[in-house]
């Protein structure tokens, strides 16, 4: 080892996470610096609450309210608080002091990212945060690096572990949503408030720092239509499993070519996949994300979407890859949105469709509902009646069709004296 001098890591953050990075810094110094070059002085953990309870014991004299004075004295600031304050004034006041930054924080980063990038740029500083999608799995720098030179066309994925394991246990257990999601938080997977993650709020996040490294374009966080898993019902999944099929929650990046040139689709929602599909296969609580790309063509990244040890894994890889930057020298690598590509409306996007309705069950009505879909020139490929006590269930299947003619069908159908009610409306991936 040469005799460049230690550097300096400010942690802020010692939840699950946090904790288990402290640890590591810990017990583990000796290595970790033998692959940087040099010593990595863990000098102080910043946390709201010094008496907190917490998953690893750490020494007391590390731990400090004073967090803004702790990123002062930093080389290299490590964000695991989440939220978007004090971290995004945290983190800009570390890269104008030239600290580099390691952050997990997937809401800061889709919401701020620009901002920070071009903060880190002013000074020749860096921005890591492979722990903000995927947890453990390694697929910031793979879109970032290894596919730097390709051109990326679609990554698709399940990047949200509660609302895996919650659609899982639907289609393996027969459980219903509200038990499944009991069960979520009684293993620590849900939060007290899982809104964030069955609403699609946190997919949706990941979705916006896929799409923007993929594409090499800015993706606002405002252009990723989301849907969240609270309008999945026990009929759907069953209707799924009749026809061979599993339902996931998915967040798909897509370039969408066209005369006018290349645009941006990102999107997070339900869909129903073949069992046989690489996703249909992701259980419990993982994650996978399957990328494909001209010239390298299908790839697929699978592991622990989240964890404590699972996600230190993939923020202490950024910390050595950033402490050995500052040994070797040169500045960090400015984020790239040279495409700069237009950003597709939602209304725009082609997927098929499969609807579930419930509708009198009298002659010349499945002409009438067929009649609706012929007016918004949306194809129906199949059909499906179960006749009832006085009314039927229809199942229509579609050919590929915009969105929005699809919302069109919907508003129409929800109009019409014979259709009782929308029982279900999914998107097929093939």
């Amino acid at each position: 080892m040469n005799s460049y001098r230690s550097l300096r890591i400010a942690l802020l953050g010692a939840g699950s996470v946090g904790a288990q990075v402290a640890r590591i810094l810990l017990e583990h110094g000796d290595e970790l610096a033998a692959r940087v070059g040099a010593p990595l002085e863990l000098v102080g953990i910043g946390v709201r609450d010094l008496d907190a309870k917490r998953d690893v014991e750490l020494p007391r004299e590390l731990l400090t309210t004073d967090l803004a004075t702790l990123v002062a004295g930093a080389d290299v600031v490590v964000e695991l608080l989440g939220g978007i304050e004090p971290a995004r004034t945290l983190l800009l006041d570390a890269l104008a002091a030239g600290a580099d930054v390691v952050t997990a924080n997937k809401a800061l980063v889709a919401a701020h990212g620009p901002e920070l990038f071009q903060a880190a740029e002013t000074v020749g500083a860096q921005v890591a945060y492979e722990a903000a999608v995927g947890g453990a799995i390694p697929i910031i720098r793979p879109l970032e690096q290894s596919l730097a030179g390709d051109r990326v066309l679609r990554v698709m994925g399940i990047v949200n572990g509660t609302t895996n394991f919650i659609l899982d246990r639907m289609h393996t257990e027969g459980s219903t949503l509200e038990d499944a999601l009991a069960t979520a938080t009684a293993l620590g997977y849900a939060e007290a408030d899982p809104t964030a993650d069955i609403e699609g709020y946190d997919a949706a996040s990941k979705a916006t720092i896929l799409a923007s490294l993929a594409f090499h374009t800015e993706v606002p966080a405002a252009c990723v239509h989301r849907e969240g898993i609270t309008g999945v019902t026990d009929a759907m999944v069953q209707q799924a499993e009749r026809t061979g099929r599993v339902l996931k929650l998915v967040a798909i990046c897509e370039r969408l070519e066209g005369d006018a040139g290349d645009r941006v689709s990102a999107r997070v929602h339900p869909v129903s996949l073949p069992s046989t599909h690489p996703l249909a296969a992701v259980h419990e609580a993982k994650n996978a994300i399957f990328v494909t790309a001209e010239a390298a063509g299908d790839l697929m990244f699978y592991g622990a979407g989240a964890g404590g040890p699972e996600t230190a894994s993939a923020v202490l890889g950024d910390l050595v890859s950033i402490a050995r930057r500052h040994v070797l020298g040169g500045p960090g690598g400015p984020a790239s949105t040279h495409a700069d590509l237009a950003i597709a409306p939602f209304d725009e996007v082609l997927a098929r469709h499969e609807l579930g309705l419930t509708v009198a069950d009298r002659p010349g009505v499945l002409a009438a509902v067929a009649g609706l879909f012929a007016e918004h020139d949306v194809s129906v490929e199949s059909v499906r009646q179960d006749p009832g006590d006085g009314s039927a269930s229809l199942v229509l299947g579609t050919h590929t069709a915009t969105e929005g003619r699809i919302a069109a069908v919907l508003e129409a159908l929800a109009a019409h004296t014979d259709v009782e009610r929308i029982d279900s409306v999914i998107r097929l991936i093939d």
